[in-house]
C-alpha cells in the first residue's frame, strides 16, 4: 500500500466530508456513490462515472493509466508488482514496465550527459 500525497489526501477528505453531508446515513464504503448506490453497497456504475467525467481533461481512463505508469516508475518497473497491485494482465504489466524502464534510462542518460 502507498500513502497519498498531501494534495490528494486533502481532496479525498474534502470529498468525503461533502459526501457525508449529502448522504449521512449511507453504509456504502465506495468513494463515488450515486443516489441509487447510496442505499446499496456496490460501486457507482461505469456508465455513471464516464458521464460524470465526460467533459473533464483528466478522464478516469487517463488517471488510471497515469497511476499505473507512475507506479511502474517508482517500483523499478517490476511487472509482477504491477500485475499484483492493479490486477492487470501480465502482458499489460510488461508493457508498463518496459515503458518505465525506457523513460528511466533516458532520464539517466540525460542526467549523465549534464554531469
Amino acid at each position: 500500500m502507498r500513502s497519498l500525497d498531501a494534495l490528494t489526501r486533502r481532496s479525498v477528505l474534502a470529498w468525503l466530508d461533502h459526501r457525508r453531508s449529502r448522504r449521512p446515513n449511507t453504509a456504502n464504503r465506495h468513494l463515488l456513490i450515486t443516489q441509487k448506490t447510496a442505499v446499496e453497497l456496490g460501486p457507482a456504475g461505469k456508465l455513471w462515472t464516464t458521464r460524470a467525467t465526460r467533459d473533464l481533461t483528466a478522464t478516469l481512463e487517463r488517471l488510471r493509466v497515469d497511476r499505473q505508469f507512475e507506479e511502474a516508475l517508482t517500483h523499478s518497473a517490476d511487472p509482477h508488482h504491477l500485475a499484483l497491485v492493479f490486477g492487470i494482465d501480465e502482458k499489460t504489466a510488461i508493457r508498463y514496465g518496459d515503458a518505465a524502464r525506457q523513460l528511466l534510462a533516458s532520464e539517466a542518460e540525460e542526467h549523465h550527459g549534464r554531469s
